[in-house]
């Protein structure tokens, strides 16, 4: 598909998405859709729930950490277990302790960071009954904070920001199930693998060839990879495989499913607040990062591979085509891979390892930003409202006047939660990365020397602070030494953040609402939207830039022009 028509479509699919998914996303969330309550309310009888009390936002963070821990351990014993487990026809064996612990917490933290090959070491029960299951489960907890947050915005002297598990639930059955099972029978229709036989044998007689092929239940999961921003593959080749990504269709419906509900969702908060012109404001700030990411990278990638260069070989038709697949070509893969990254998605339809240096950053930086353009399921509206509150901070000291958004103060105590949530991500990626560069055995992990190797770390931990999941595939990450320190970033960069988030939105709740008078600052402007814009690039900026020039930036310098 052209690269052109392909940006068409993406654009008119996902402006449909934006009015009506939007809409419906609040009306699920305010509570006026009903029609699974067969399936609703036996739910809560079964948790124990009475879906009509709230709960105020300790309450709300403690069932979420408290649900959360709860996961991590159930999945992390289903993978000790799963060589006496039902359902493994491969015969997979348990799988170690370090990594059983990195894999649940992956799962459960919506990062689905992958050190191990799904099709050579997960059962079909671990795939199903554990993977799969947190991939609704994560990306419902992500839309349910960003949805307290709204409410923290909208109520006044309120002590309840919500019932996290009447959000979780009616995530997971309103939203997540339904699109997922109709994109599924999509994936499987195209060629996508969905079977419980085990794998096949196949023998090439005329070239005396034989290979086994893994096969497995996974056309059911990759919608759902994808619609959650989950993006751990069931192949270690994920979406360049043919057996998860078959056809052209698949991959633009890939794109297109990663991108509608973070996109959807700005939709949902102008509804919610009861002015649209809100959610356009923080969506604008969001498509014209995106659009500069893309750009560049596409334009990176489209002028070759230096090396391959170097032996004397023109790619001016072709582009890099270094680690992607030629069915997509480099353009169709370049835009795969940046809404993964400026998603909390990950998944991949060609190596980030093989990308040119400034394509690689690309990639990099766009995780940088914290993810926000337009960022995970529920994760990247509840982090840009983060930052649109510190840009309401700083318009209200240039104008000298108490700040306020959406008719909310914005004081000491909401600027300090809101710098903290804003800041975990980039504390954790940097300490981080300095003891992997610092210790003999984070310095055995990257199979590249010089730059391109210290890329890979801070790829890696960038990647798991922000629950993304994507790697520069040059790193040896299964050890003891990554299993341990990626489960730690990506147990802060989830948790940590998520519980200012959710003091913030009690803290919002219980204010009063000021009404607006000629000196308010308004938050639903083209000046606002740059000001948000240049209060995110100027973090990242601050907090990376000295990190991203011995990395990327010094190899590109190495092998000549910046571009």
């Amino acid at each position: 598909m052209d690269f052109f028509l392909t940006l068409l479509l993406l654009v008119a699919g996902l402006a449909l998405a934006w009015r009506y998914l939007g809409s419906y996303m609040a009306a699920v969330y305010d509570g006026r859709v009903s029609f699974l309550g067969f399936l609703e309310r036996p739910t809560y009888r079964l948790l124990g729930v009475d879906p009509e009390r709230e709960q105020s936002w300790q309450r709300y963070a403690g069932a979420l950490i408290v649900y959360s821990g709860v996961a991590i351990l159930l999945l992390y014993g289903m993978l000790r277990l799963q060589g006496i487990l039902p359902g493994n026809p491969a015969h997979h064996g348990a799988v170690a302790p370090a990594l059983s612990w990195n894999t649940a917490v992956s799962f459960v933290t919506n990062t689905n960071w992958q050190n191990y090959s799904g099709e050579s070491t997960m059962s079909y029960l671990s795939q199903m009954g554990g993977l799969a299951v947190q991939n609704f489960v994560s990306a419902s907890v992500g839309i349910a904070v960003a949805i307290c947050l709204i409410r923290g915005l909208v109520r006044r002297e309120s002590s309840t920001i919500g019932n996290f598990w009447v959000d979780l639930v009616r995530g997971v059955y309103y939203i997540l199930l339904p699109i997922a099972l109709v994109f599924a029978v999509v994936f499987l229709a195209e060629g996508a693998i969905q079977t419980m036989a085990g794998p096949v044998s196949v023998h090439d007689a005329l070239n005396g060839v034989h290979q086994v092929i893994p096969r497995g239940p996974f056309a059911s999961q990759e919608a759902i990879k994808q619609l959650g921003t989950n993006g751990g593959g069931s192949y270690n080749a994920n979406g360049a495989t043919p057996f998860e990504n078959p056809t052209g269709l698949t991959n633009f419906l890939s794109v297109f499913l990663i991108l509608i509900i973070p996109v959807s969702l700005t939709y949902t908060f102008g509804k919610m607040v009861g002015n649209r012109r809100q959610g356009m404001a923080l969506l604008a700030a969001m498509t014209i990062l995106f659009g500069v990411w893309l750009g560049v990278a596409t334009y990176a990638e489209s002028q070759g591979n230096s090396a391959v260069a170097a032996a004397g070989v023109s790619q001016r038709a072709s582009g890099n085509m270094e680690g992607k697949e030629a069915r997509f070509g480099y353009s169709q893969s370049t835009l795969y891979n940046i809404v993964s990254t400026q998603t909390s998605t990950g998944s991949v339809d060609s190596a980030n390892d093989s990308y040119t240096p400034i394509g690689g950053m690309m990639l990099l930086t766009g995780m940088m930003l914290g993810e926000v353009t337009p960022g995970g399921v529920g994760s990247g509206l509840y982090t840009i409202l983060v930052f649109a509150i510190i840009a309401v901070f700083l318009g209200g000291l240039m104008v000298g006047r108490t700040p306020e958004y959406l008719g909310k103060k914005i004081q000491a105590r909401e600027v300090k939660l809101a710098a903290l949530a804003a800041l975990v991500m980039p504390i954790t990626v940097l300490v981080l990365t300095a003891i992997a560069t610092a210790l003999p055995a984070g310095r055995a992990g990257p199979l590249n020397a010089g730059p391109h190797g210290f890329s890979e770390i801070l790829y890696a931990f960038t990647s798991q602070a922000n629950n993304n999941g994507s790697a520069f595939a040059g790193l040896n990450g299964n050890t003891a030494f990554y299993n341990i320190l990626g489960a730690i970033a990506m147990l802060a960069g989830r948790f940590v953040i998520i519980i200012p988030v959710l003091a913030l939105a009690g803290v919002l709740a219980a204010k009063q609402v000021v009404p607006a008078s000629a000196g308010t600052f308004r938050t639903d402007t083209p000046l606002f939207t740059g000001l948000v814009i240049g209060v995110i690039i100027i973090i990242g900026a601050l907090t990376f830039f000295p990190a991203v020039s011995l990395g990327p930036i010094v190899e590109q310098l190495i092998h000549g022009r910046f571009f």
